[in-house]
């Protein structure tokens, strides 16, 4: 194993290797061989401080115009752990291990496991034991794999209905709600040995623009900010979360400059550090996304800048080697030495012998039963499901992909007839008066309308107007203000199509389950 030499003895380090630590390059899990040994060769060579794990370079942000064919890999789970044995072995000093792991492996890798996604668990009631034991749980999942940190949870209120690149991420519109299900997710993590960060500050929830593709303005007074999008980070921030991570947006307010905050000193070492208290480390969002990468040009000058402005991890830095030539020739040798010290007291923790992680009380699947049964939230309903759907015959539309179970747990007698969301035309409608439309869209995003083809809007329009009509949305609960659907005689959320959570939502046709849930965000569903 890998020593970790104390603080005391590795502030001698030379300013190369110190520099070398404060690099986080990506590693892609479905990489070609060659491209590992490069990153194994960059690892020995540049003194590398930890690695951010992504699925593969097709799906990372960069690719988000280029449409790249991502490919499938059924044991993922099998190559992280392979690769992460491997990178180890490349590196003199032992590598922090993070991934982006919001709702579970999932997230990145085909099998892993998942969990509900931020939004989701925002159904919860704020003392639910269920989001601590969700974090423990994904904190035993990846120190599984041989991870250290997840970069999580999500810290923004996401108050913004359009928001492109948060939404379902959030755990909902309510700071202090946010601030509450975020810290348990936290601790629970912790407690499960896994470092933890709060991100994406100063507050990613109102923005209407996608930083992997465009710097986003926030027009917000500092009052505003600590109105809303602070409480979050103020509370994980005293609950002792291990890091924050800064995003690529611009508050006028707090930077006149208009500099991104990954970028921008005001926000970092007054805002944060000042004004909000964070003394940990301090990590950037991953700098290849275009709101930085396109507004500086130069991958290492990026680097040289966010460091300069007060991050001390540099993530999805581009061109690492001459990301690391750049700091050591323009950064003051005690900007490099400060954030070394930061960076070497999470590899402290991450690394300590002390340690002794809790384990979760169920297993994933047992859990994900539990989450599904307390966050099945009903929006409405004219009389009990179960009276109208074990009463007689009635028709099942399934709109979208992955019902089957949802459709089969179902009771008779019934027809089914099933809608691809994405064709213009051609949508059967049912002829009995009772419809159960179980809707789960292509996107979880609101861009492109959640991947709803106008046909289809106005074929559930037409369901809406001509039948006794009951909804249950397997899906972001934003999607509830595109569907012409006031007149509903019964609107089911269910949030997402995981097996359990299908189940569960068809126990509540049947009679057999409740829902339990709240929901977390404010919507407007507009009539038919």
């Amino acid at each position: 194993m890998l020593s970790l030499p104390p603080l005391s003895e590795a502030l001698a380090f030379p300013l190369e290797v110190q520099a070398g630590q404060l690099l986080m390059p990506a590693a892609f899990i479905n990489d070609t061989e060659a491209e590992i040994q490069a990153l194994e060769d960059l690892i020995r060579h540049h003194h590398i401080g930890g690695l951010c794990f992504f699925h593969s370079r097709a799906s990372a942000a960069t690719n988000f115009e280029g449409k790249k064919e991502i490919p499938h890999n059924p044991d993922s789970l099998g190559t992280l752990k392979a690769l992460v044995g491997r990178y180890q072995a490349a590196a003199r000093y032992p590598l922090l291990m993070a991934i982006d792991a919001e709702w579970g492996l999932a997230m990145r890798i085909e099998n892993g496991e998942a969990y509900p996604y931020a939004l989701c668990l925002g159904a919860l009631p704020p003392d639910s034991p269920l989001l601590y034991q969700t974090g423990l749980r994904m904190a035993t999942d990846l120190r599984e794999a041989g991870l250290h940190w997840n970069l999580a949870p999500v810290a923004d209120v996401n108050n913004n209905p359009a928001n492109p690149v948060i939404g379902y991420r959030s755990f909902g519109s309510e700071p202090s709600e946010v601030a509450q299900k975020a810290l348990a997710l936290s601790r629970g993590m912790q407690d499960g040995g896994l470092l933890t960060c709060a991100k994406h500050y100063p507050g990613h929830g109102d923005t209407a623009k996608d930083s992997h593709l465009e710097l986003p303005v926030l027009e917000k007074s500092m009052a505003s900010m600590e109105a809303c999008e602070w409480i979050p980070f103020r509370t994980l921030i005293e609950g002792g979360v291990d890091a924050v991570m800064t995003g690529h947006l611009a508050v006028p307010a707090l930077d006149p400059d208009g500099m991104p905050c990954s970028l921008s000193a005001p926000m970092i070492q007054q805002t944060l550090r000042k004004d909000l208290g964070f003394r940990g480390p301090v990590i950037t969002d991953a700098l290849n996304m275009h709101a930085v990468s396109k507004l500086v040009g130069d991958p290492s000058e990026v680097a040289f800048r966010a460091l300069q402005a007060g991050n001390d991890l540099l993530c999805f830095v581009e061109n690492p080697r001459e990301a690391h030539t750049k700091l050591l020739k323009k950064a003051p040798a005690a900007r490099i030495r400060e954030a070394f010290t930061q960076v070497w007291g999470l590899k402290q923790i991450a690394f300590s012998a002390d340690r002794q992680p809790k384990l979760p009380r169920q297993s994933p699947e047992a859990l994900r039963a539990l989450l599904a049964s307390q966050t099945l939230c009903s929006l409405k309903e004219s009389q009990p499901a179960g009276e109208i759907f074990n009463a007689g015959a009635f028709t099942l539309v399934t709109a979208g992909d992955g019902l089957q179970d949802f459709a089969q747990a179902l009771p008779e007698p019934r027809d089914t007839i099933h809608w691809d969301l994405r064709e213009s035309s051609g949508f059967q409608l049912p002829v009995q008066q009772n419809v159960l439309l179980a809707i789960a869209p292509p996107s979880l995003k609101p861009a492109g309308g959640f991947g709803l083809s106008e046909g289809a809007l106005q074929a559930i329009a037409q369901l809406a107007g001509g039948n006794r009509l009951w909804v249950c949305l397997f899906g972001n609960p934003y999607v509830l203000e595109t569907l012409p659907i006031g007149n509903a005689e019964g609107i089911l959320l269910a949030y997402q199509t995981l097996p359990a959570f299908l189940k569960q939502a068809a126990a509540y046709y049947r009679g057999e389950a409740k829902a339990p849930g709240e929901v977390p965000v404010t919507l407007k569903i507009p009539t038919s």
